[in-house]
This record gives structure tokens, C-alpha cells and sequence, in this order.
């Protein structure tokens, strides 16, 4: 029998058998490139004449010394929280029949809606739930979420009042009930408020976004728009379809112009074949966003006040640091049933709101049954369980766990199951590119909301 073979002491080389495998990713500047260990989400920006001594020395060495660290923090990223929100839907019914909603149209038309008493019990489970499994002090949070939860407004202001001491409030709505007094009422709680608006031009904004009459009302949401601008906890989301990509350069004047302070460009959703018929190209969607990101700098050097586009700043978050997360869509496995799930206005529990229309995803009942046995149950293990590792052509792929290959609401209707790539894949691998752009110009910070890093600490620097 042949001796075996031990290997002692660091690796001296990356990619050789003995060392880690490094991937090396053009970001599209002339003389940078970026060296990344995929498994571990670590990362440089290196010169690139320079890259074999990278790759021998200190971007080795630099991993080799914390590479235990680098995995076991992605792992409690990935595998280690607990539940900490909830989506809420206090009813199914909609005022707005939006050509691409991932609801059911029979559901927004004549579907359930809650009443106080209902709501209330709702939230009295959830709350003795989280009370139960959170750190003392922790405040989970409760998004009022839709169909359109403001024509369930009476029992959705009776919770907040009522339980403003055990939740952290947020509404998203498509603001057209939204009065003077609802408004008054929602920043008085120090409620967060998002509402919806694709373009900064009625026939546009109004094409897709309309009510059952088809009318859309693009006037009354920038009243609306212009009355929170300066609200701390207000957000504006534009769902970018092909009806509205070309002018995302054009929407960034327009909100910074109106001092919003945070905004969302969503790729429309393709759960249902109205979003699919709306979905832009990859290239062409990663053209215009990228130009509105060059934009929304253009405008911070010129005024020094930042536009922050949400959905790309969780991303370089997660890239600077991944507990800078805000949102869990862009990492595998997802936040869906992980970190947070969405009770439906019948007390059903799904993974996520985007899986209120897959009855096949409902876990269990908030009202009949035991909330930790629903988060093990087979619809919520499917999504908790769905991991890059086992997609192809994800598991080998650099940016995986910048990506997380979201989403799988998206990836189930379209694929008819879970375990395929995002329809929207080249997008996010040129965001990704982006991104690494950004932090090798040392420009990230115009880019990132005030305090992104509040919440977490710096392990390693390398110089």
C-alpha cells in the first residue's frame, strides 16, 4: 500500500488543488479586476497586470488567515437567523387592476378582507410568536402589504395604534386612499410608507398601473409623492417593465427633483403572464439601470445629496458587508420563510407574498395552527431548502452569493419548479459587475443609505 500523502502548513498557491479556487471577474475598468473565492463571498480588487502575484501572495494570504471566519459568518448568514417580519395582507381586494400583478385577478376583484377583530387576533399570535422567539428588546416588523391594504384602513389603524409598542410598522400602498389624515395619521405613528409609481409621465405611468374602469392616477399619487418626500421613512417603487426601461435616467431627475430620498427599480415580477409579457430584455434593462445609477451620481456630485436606489444598494451592502443586508432576495436560500413570511387576509401562511398565488406554497393557518410547525412544513422547507449549490448554472458561478438566484415565486412560474436560474440572471450579473465598479472608484458611499453599516463590523481590511 502507497504512503500517503500530507500536506502541511498554508497553501502557497490559489487554484492548484491545494489551495482555495479563486474566480476572476471582469467589472469593466481598464485596469481593475476583481478576484473572488465564491464559497466564502471574499473578495479584492486588484490590479490586473498585477494578478499572478495576487493570486501567490497577499490576496492568498489574506484569505488563507481568515478564510474559517469569511465561512462561518456567510453560513450564519445564509442558514442562522430566525423570522423577524411579517408581510401582512389585510385583505385580498385591490382598488387597481394592474396589468402585472402577481395576484390573482379573481382574488383583487371580490376576494376577503379582515376584519378589526380579525386583524387583531392576527397580530396578537404573531406577537406572543415573536415575543417568544426573539432577543428581548427586538421589535419584529409588519408590512401592511397588498392587493391594497388601505381599503382595509379602519382595522389596519386600529393594529398600529394598538400594538405600536410590539411591531415596527410599514404599509405599502398604491396611495391612491391615501388622504391628508391617513397620511397624518401613518407619520404620526412613525409608520413606514412606500407607494408605487413607474414613470414621471401620466400616459406611461398610467398604462399599466390602472383601476377596473381603466384609469390610472398618476396626478394623485405625486400629490401624494410631494406631501412624504421629506418623510424619514418613505420610499418610492418603480416596477420597471418594457413600457418603462428607456426612462429610468429620466425617473432619477424626477425623484431626486421631488427630494425623495429612496427609491426601488424592481424588475417586474414574471409569476404571472401579465409581468412576463412586460418583461423587458436583460440587456436592455441592465443598460438603462446602470444609466440611472450613473445618473443618481452625476446628481450627488453636483448637489451632495444622494438618491438611493434601494435594491442596488442591498446589493453593494451585501458586497461591502454581508450583514449590511436590508433585504434578503439577492442571497441563497432567500429570506422567504427564513427571515421573514406573509399571512394572506385569510390567515394563510406562505413563504412569501409572491407565493399568495401558489396554493400549492400555503404552509398552514395563523389561527388553527402551531406557527413553528407551519415554518417546518414542506412548502416553507422547499424555499428554506433552495440553494445555489444545487442549480445549475448557479453552483458555479463567482457571484452566486451576491445573486442567490431569486426569485423563487419568479423561478417556480416560469420553470414550473424551483431549482432554475432567475429569468433575470444576466441583469443581475451585470448589477453585480456594477457594484465592484463602484467600490473600485471609491464611490460606494454615494450610493448607500445613512448608517448601512451601523449594524455591522469590519473583519478584515486589505490594503
Amino acid at each position: 500500500m502507497n504512503d500517503a500523502v500530507v500536506k502541511t502548513g498554508p497553501p502557497r498557491y490559489a487554484n492548484s488543488g491545494w489551495g482555495p479556487s479563486f474566480s476572476v471577474l471582469d467589472i469593466g475598468l481598464a485596469d481593475r479586476v476583481a478576484v473572488l473565492e465564491p464559497e466564502s463571498a471574499f473578495w479584492a480588487i486588484v490590479d490586473g497586470s498585477a494578478l499572478p502575484e495576487a493570486l501567490s501572495g497577499r490576496v492568498l494570504e489574506a484569505f488563507v488567515d481568515r478564510q474559517e471566519s469569511f465561512r462561518q459568518e456567510m453560513d450564519r448568514l445564509r442558514f442562522g437567523l430566525k423570522p423577524s417580519a411579517v408581510y401582512f395582507n389585510p385583505t385580498e381586494r385591490c382598488n387597481f387592476n394592474c396589468t402585472y400583478c402577481y395576484l390573482p385577478e379573481e382574488m383583487r376583484r371580490s376576494g376577503k378582507t379582515m376584519s378589526a377583530q380579525e386583524v387583531a387576533a392576527a397580530l396578537e399570535r404573531l406577537a406572543a410568536y415573536f415575543d417568544r422567539t426573539l432577543e428581548p428588546g427586538v421589535k419584529p416588523q409588519l408590512i401592511f402589504h397588498g392587493s391594497e391594504p388601505m381599503l382595509a384602513r379602519e382595522a389596519v389603524f386600529a393594529a398600529i395604534d394598538r400594538f405600536r409598542d410590539r411591531f415596527l410598522f410599514g404599509i405599502q400602498t398604491n396611495a391612491t386612499l391615501l388622504d391628508e389624515e391617513a397620511v397624518d395619521f401613518l407619520t404620526s405613528h412613525g409608520v413606514g410608507i412606500g407607494i408605487s409609481l413607474d414613470a414621471h409621465e401620466a400616459p406611461v405611468a398610467d398604462a399599466v398601473r390602472k383601476n377596473w374602469q381603466g384609469h390610472g392616477a398618476f396626478t394623485q399619487v405625486v400629490r401624494v409623492m410631494e406631501r412624504l418626500a421629506s418623510y424619514p421613512a418613505f420610499n418610492v417603487i418603480t416596477t420597471v417593465t418594457r413600457e418603462n426601461v428607456p426612462l429610468l435616467p429620466e425617473l432619477v431627475d424626477f425623484y431626486h427633483d421631488a427630494g425623495v430620498r429612496v427609491v426601488m427599480f424592481n424588475p417586474v415580477r414574471c409569476t404571472r403572464s401579465g409581468g412576463m409579457a412586460l418583461k423587458p430584455e436583460d440587456s436592455v434593462l441592465a443598460e438603462a439601470f446602470c444609466a440611472a445609477l450613473d445618473r443618481t451620481y452625476a446628481l450627488f456630485e453636483a448637489t451632495g445629496r444622494p438618491l438611493v436606489v434601494a435594491n442596488f444598494a442591498n446589493v453593494l451592502a451585501g458586497i461591502l458587508g454581508p450583514t449590511g443586508r436590508r433585504l434578503m432576495c439577492d442571497i441563497s436560500p432567500c429570506g422567504g420563510g427564513r427571515c421573514f413570511m406573509a399571512v394572506s387576509a385569510q390567515g394563510d401562511l406562505f413563504p412569501c407574498s409572491e407565493f399568495i398565488g401558489f396554493p400549492e406554497y400555503r404552509g398552514g393557518n395563523l389561527f388553527r395552527d402551531d406557527l413553528d410547525g407551519v415554518l417546518k412544513s414542506a412548502p416553507f422547507r422547499a424555499v428554506t431548502t433552495r440553494v445555489v449549490e444545487n442549480i445549475d448554472p448557479c453552483r458555479r458561478c463567482a457571484v452566486r452569493h451576491f445573486c442567490g438566484a431569486p426569485c423563487p415565486a419568479e423561478v417556480q412560474a416560469v420553470n414550473g419548479g424551483l431549482e432554475s436560474p432567475s429569468p433575470y440572471c444576466r441583469f443581475y450579473e451585470e448589477q453585480i459587475r456594477y457594484a465592484f465598479r463602484v467600490i473600485a472608484q471609491g464611490r460606494e458611499m454615494a450610493y448607500l443609505w445613512d448608517g448601512w453599516d451601523e449594524e455591522t463590523e469590519e473583519t478584515y481590511r486589505c490594503a
